[in-house]
């Protein structure tokens, strides 16, 4: 990004687009327009800023998705999509509009204060999106499955099993019978929820299963599949939210991206430390943070593990050992000095995160981008 170039920064909404026009040689902003967003109107915008000179764009991730971006770039122009948690803000400013936000972008941008994010394909984001619906409907059921048994608690419905939502507990869920019809009806339609949500969960994992032996997934999950902790479904989130390992070019960037940093606030001789910034992607910090509490089990390599490592490359079941044995005594130092098993966890699985790009840099990048 220079000075001699028009920037144009973006605020998207669903019906409307503020665009901030800063051209080359210019300290501020000249032009400020509110346009529909549809693409005939966006095109007309670009077609209008470039026919001066170069223009780049530049609008923030959000609910909108990349259409914005990928209509710009088949126009020919370079349009950035920053990531809105890492956009400067200034210390006492209250003021909050569209116009501002797209003035504070073009701006920003121009400065070079802004960081972008990675823009995946077409392809990348539907493969990205069929896991995170999974992980949707596993909370409904979760969501079903508290409702239905806490409308049986209320009515004095206690199962004396050992397991909750076992064969045994959905066999006597279906002996349940209410006196008040009221009551039967609300029974029933807890039971249907549930039923639906189990239902629309078995599908969406097999459909996921299927995406995993696919010829762009199959080896990255396979190779993902040997760290302890990380199985089909998990190793195929890292796969699809990370999009390609290589872009990384250090471990702790991509422990950066998942998150699982801790935030810090120090000033002068003063060094104060806090929680995990969480300024990066939940899914994969959610899969790491799983994976991590496996650790706390002895370092031994069970049946499935094994038959998950067989015909991986040696370097990667070379770091997944070595994960498996590291990962293990950190846990039980930590424990051992007394700190909390949430705190331990979660420094296993920013470590975790570490392996995780190693094996990365592995795997072949036609497999995984």
């Amino acid at each position: 990004m220079n000075n001699y170039t028009t920037v144009v920064g973006l605020d998207v909404h669903k019906e409307s687009v503020v665009a901030a026009v800063l051209p080359y040689g210019h300290k501020d902003v000249v032009e400020q327009v509110s346009i529909d967003n549809n693409p005939k109107a966006i095109e007309k915008l670009v077609n209008r800023v470039t026919r001066l000179g170069p223009a780049e764009f530049v609008h923030e991730a959000g609910p909108c998705g990349y259409q914005i971006q990928r209509q710009i770039a088949g126009l020919g122009h370079r349009c950035a999509v920053i990531a809105p948690s890492l956009t400067p803000v200034r210390p006492g400013d209250r003021v909050k509009t569209d116009k501002r936000d797209a003035v504070n972008l073009a701006r920003f941008y121009r400065s070079g204060d802004l960081t972008e994010i990675h823009i995946p394909t077409c392809e990348e984001e539907a493969a990205r999106d069929l896991p995170r619906a999974r992980e949707d409907v596993l909370k409904d059921r979760l969501r079903a499955r508290h409702r239905l048994s806490k409308f049986l608690l209320r009515q004095g419905r206690v199962f004396q099993g050992t397991k909750s939502w076992g064969t045994a507990y959905k066999a006597w869920l279906r002996t349940q019978k209410f006196e008040w019809p009221a009551l039967q009806q609300t029974f029933e339609a807890n039971m249907r929820a549930h039923d639906e949500a189990e239902a629309r969960l078995e599908l969406l994992e097999q459909q996921t299963y299927e995406l995993a032996q696919q010829p762009a997934y199959q080896m990255a999950v396979n190779c993902l599949r040997t760290l302890k902790g990380i199985d089909t479904l998990g190793a195929l989130t890292l796969v699809v939210e990370a999009q390609d390992f290589r872009r990384f070019s250090k471990a702790s960037e991509f422990m950066s991206f998942t998150g699982l940093v801790g935030s810090e606030n120090s000033s002068g001789e003063k060094v104060q430390r806090g929680s995990i910034t969480k300024a990066g992607n939940a899914h994969i910090r959610r899969v790491l943070v799983e994976a991590a509490w496996s650790q706390r089990y002895p370092n031994v390599k069970s049946l499935q593990l094994a038959e998950r490592r067989k015909g991986c490359p040696p370097e990667v079941l070379k770091i997944a050992k070595k994960a498996q044995a590291r990962l293990h005594r950190k846990f039980l130092r930590m424990t051992s000095r007394n700190k909390l098993h949430q705190v331990t966890v979660v420094a296993v699985a920013r470590e975790l995160a570490g392996f995780v790009w190693s094996i990365g840099q592995h795997i072949p990048a036609a497999m995984t981008a």
